[in-house]
């Protein structure tokens, strides 16, 4: 049930977390679509600008090529006077140095009037005049070097040249106006396109805004959730750990009913062994006695009585190793120490193995002996078919509130970290010692041996429930 509980919250928080995420798509997309919005505002501003720059600089190239040649003019019109009033050379070089000038513009400007009808009609127009004022100014030069004194004053009181100049002055001016014109849209549109770019920039910034409160608020309730999903899982977590414990404490109280079970089964069959099978030997053998000092006559009578005398000796004996196996009297008649020493006597003379023992006196309660007695027989008894070992050790160890016992032998060992938890009853015998309340520790290193530790409390403090400090649940009658 916990576990399907856990499912489900996992379940349901990855869909919480997909539909929180929904909202953060929408402002992931908004703010995408004003991020392309911005590109394609600016590039369209940078075009316009752009263009409006180029048309800028040739309004300024229009102007600047106006301005020489209007100069040049004047310049011609300063040289042919110098020159007709002092009739020297010298002052011909301005009108002959603005003669070539003058060409070139008309043909830059020409050039510069492409594609613009109105420009470039006034520039025909100029042109004339200016053709019409070079005429005149050349034909008075060509007077004066002459000699022909009165042709050139007559040309020059006609006022043909001051017309003409007036003219070129005006369409010059008819240009630059156009030319400031251009200028001028130029400007404006560079206005527009930089006054767009503010307008595209502040709505990108605000989406973007708008995106990143978006984010900050999903953000903010996912973390919201994921606080809630986590103190839900905690939760169910604490509740699945305290049913583990809780079934970990009845699985460990089962196990330990069910030792104490099999020994009350032990001593109910050592007891019947010894009163029911025992005195059924024992009549059995006082019988052959009886029979053996009558059929003293028959020497084959007598060889089978002392067969059957024999096998009945034989009898009673295992009867006895089965008792003692079952349930070993000498614990209780004996002691712990005496008990030690007749299970490592009796195992030497059986395994040839060579035991030593430590024992020192203990006072334990009988589950503890018994612990104890259980632990170092089935220890010989791996040892006996495990180890390939020639001595072992015994020692028995009293520290006042604890006791140490070591069983300890210089076989061919094992690896602790390949070991399986159930192998060689090591499962049973450790929960023996952790049922008394005691620790055991297994060390072994492949060629060195193996040492069983175990440290038991001399007396058993209550009993609890492993992991919370609570006393365990008594068990219900039947279990």
């Amino acid at each position: 049930m916990i576990i399907h509980s856990l499912t489900s919250s996992l379940v349901g928080q990855r869909l919480q977390r997909w539909l929180a995420f929904r909202p953060l798509t929408l402002g992931l997309g908004l703010a995408v679509l004003a991020a392309l919005v911005l590109v394609v505002i600016n590039e369209t501003g940078y075009r316009q600008s752009t263009r409006a720059l180029q048309e800028i600089g040739e309004a300024q190239g229009e102007r600047l090529v106006l301005s020489s040649l209007v100069q040049n003019i004047v310049d011609a019109e300063t040289g042919q006077r110098g020159y007709l009033l002092t009739g020297e050379t010298r002052y011909r070089e301005p009108y002959d140095e603005a003669v070539k000038q003058i060409s070139n513009q008309l043909a830059a400007l020409r050039k510069l009037y492409e594609g613009k009808p109105a420009e470039s009609a006034r520039l025909a127009t100029l042109t004339d005049h200016v053709m019409r004022k070079l005429a005149e100014i050349e034909m008075t030069v060509r007077l004066r070097e002459s000699g022909n004194d009165d042709a050139w004053k007559f040309v020059v009181t006609t006022d043909v040249g001051r017309e003409e100049m007036t003219a070129i002055r005006a369409e010059a001016a008819g240009l630059m106006a156009l030319s400031n014109q251009s200028l001028m849209e130029g400007q404006a549109q560079i206005a527009r396109s930089l006054a767009t770019a503010r307008l595209g920039i502040g709505l990108a910034a605000l989406a973007g805004l708008f995106a990143f409160f978006l984010y900050l608020r999903q953000t903010h309730r996912l973390r919201v959730a994921g606080e809630r999903q986590q103190l839900a899982l905690e939760r169910e977590r604490n509740a699945l750990e305290d049913e583990v414990r809780e079934r970990t404490a009845n699985l460990a109280e089962l196990a330990t009913h069910l030792q104490e079970v099999r020994e009350n089964e032990r001593g109910f069959l050592a007891r019947e062994l010894h009163d029911e099978l025992g005195a059924l030997l024992t009549a059995a053998k006082l019988d052959a006695a009886r029979l053996k000092s009558r059929l003293a006559t028959s020497p084959e009578a007598t060889e089978r009585l002392q067969h059957l005398t024999e096998l009945l000796n034989s009898g009673i004996a295992l009867k006895r190793r089965i008792i003692e196996d079952l349930r070993p009297s000498s614990l209780s008649n004996l002691g712990l120490v005496a008990s030690l020493e007749i299970l490592g006597r009796e195992f030497a003379e059986r395994s040839g193995i060579q035991v030593e023992m430590a024992l020192e006196p203990v006072n334990l309660d009988e589950s503890h002996q018994l612990t104890v007695y259980r632990m170092v027989q089935e220890g010989l008894t791996n040892i006996g078919k495990y180890a390939k070992a020639t001595e072992a050790t015994i020692v028995l160890k009293n520290y006042g509130n604890h006791v140490q016992v070591e069983l300890a032998d210089n076989g061919q060992g094992f690896d602790v970290r390949k070991m399986k938890p159930a192998t060689h009853g090591l499962a049973g015998m450790r929960h023996r010692v952790e049922a008394a309340h005691g620790k055991l520790n297994i060390s072994s290193t492949p060629g060195q041996g193996t040492v069983l530790r175990a440290v038991l409390p001399m007396a058993a403090p209550p009993a609890a429930l492993p992991g919370n400090g609570q006393p365990p649940t008594p068990p219900a009658p039947g279990r």
